[in-house]
Formats: structure tokens, sequence, C-alpha cells
């Protein structure tokens, strides 16, 4: 440490070494390996060059945001020369890739692939599509394990509504699972306490007659119940075609 702090102050080698009492070759030694360890810092002594993509940085980590992260270069570039940007093509990609990377980082929030147990979790979610000029609800829910589907038409999605369509689930299912995950749904909920869903007395009161436990997704987070999304789309697709309530 103090050839590290002999060579910021003097700026060289040789300089370094005269104040500790060694060869400038020691000196190098001391700083590359220092350098090598704190790879991704501009070294010691050196500013930082500037890089012809920075102005149109900010420019290109907005855009991926707003797209989630699925505009390409190609599709930006333009955007980017008009903003200033004359480099390469190549050197272009760089940017967004690299901005897509940070972007792709900040979303997991540390998630790991779930490992379900028979019978231990009901997902649940509601849906709505526009049919002939009518708006209709679509229940849906997926035993996790085994991916069994269930999915009802409604008319709204009314607590009474909702606990009906699930205590008709469980009918279905011949049993009741361990826990029922849902997102944040306003008839389930009965407050928020420091980002934690208190479940509403009435859902409560259903899910100590069935003996389950009730779950909520995190705030924000629909990928913790992308295993029902992609069954409400399905449901939601099916209903372009010719249907009725009563139907």
């Amino acid at each position: 440490m103090d050839v590290i702090a002999a060579y910021r102050d003097v700026g060289s080698y040789r300089g370094a070494a005269v104040v500790c009492g060694t060869t400038h070759k020691t000196v190098r030694r001391i700083i590359e390996a220092h350098e090598a360890a704190t790879a991704g810092t501009p070294p010691l002594g050196r500013a930082s060059r500037p890089r012809n993509y920075d102005a149109v940085a900010d420019l290109v980590a907005e855009r991926v945001v707003k797209s989630k992260g699925r505009i390409s270069a190609k599709r930006l570039l333009p955007a980017a020369r008009v903003a200033g940007y004359g480099g390469s093509a190549r050197n272009f990609r760089r940017l967004v890739a690299q901005a897509k990377a940070d972007w792709r980082a900040g979303q997991h929030r540390g998630r790991r692939p779930a490992v379900w147990s028979p019978g231990e979790t009901l997902v649940i979610d509601w849906g709505e599509e526009k049919v002939a000029g009518r708006t209709v609800q679509v229940f849906c829910a997926v035993l996790a394990w085994s991916r069994f589907r269930f999915v009802r038409f409604a008319a709204d999605q009314q607590q009474a509504t909702t606990l009906g369509l699930l205590a008709e689930c469980f009918e279905v299912l011949g049993g009741v699972p361990k826990v029922v995950l849902a997102d944040r749904m306003g008839c389930l909920k009965g407050a928020v306490v420091a980002t934690v869903v208190v479940p509403a007395p009435d859902y409560v009161r259903f899910a100590a007659h069935y003996r389950f436990r009730p779950d909520f997704c995190s705030a924000a987070d629909p990928e913790s119940k992308g295993i029902v999304e992609n069954l409400v789309g399905y449901a939601k697709d099916d209903l372009l075609l010719p249907l009725s309530i009563d139907d």
C-alpha cells in the first residue's frame, strides 16, 4: 500500500521507487497487479477516455427501459444519429447490448425457478376482454405442479364472484391446495402494511373454512405468477370467437 500511495503522489514508477527505497521494476509489478485486481476502474494516474457514444447513452437507456429491453440497435440508431451520434453502427450495437444487459440485471429481483409440490399451490388471476361491445371477465386458475387449468367467464370481478369461482374450482379439483397465490387484486386485498398485503376479512374467513393459506405476489411483479398469465392470455384470445355471457 505504501508503494501504491507513493505512485499516486508522484505519478511515475521511478519517482515512487525513490520514495519507497526500491526499484522502478518492483513498483511497476505492484501497480500492474493492483490494476488487474481492480479491473473495470480507470488505471491509477490516468483519466478515463471519453467514448463517442457517451452523449446518447441516456437516450439509449431510456428507450431500452420504455421498450422493456426489446428495441433493437438497428431501430434505435437513426434516433441516435439525430441526437448527435457520429460513430459506427458496430460501436453503437455494443452500447445497446450493454444497456439491455443493465436493464435485465435490474429485473430479475434475485428470483430463482419455482419448485412446486403436488397439491401445494393454486395460482389465480383475472383478465378482461371486450366482446361484441361488452366487457367479459375471465377467471383463471392453475394448479402449479400438475398444470391443471380452470377457466370461467363472469360479468364482474367482485369479491363474491371471485370466492364463488374459487369454491367451484376446489369442487372441480376434488380438494383444496395448501396455498392460493393471487396478485394484489382489490377484491381480496384488505390493506397493505409495509408492502405486505393483509387479506380482506371475508377472504380470511373463506380461507379458514377451506383451510388454505392466502398468499399474494410482490408489487409490480407479474413474473411471479407467470404460470397463470399465459392461461389468461390464451383465454382472452379464445374470446375473440363469437361468445355471449350466457354461453
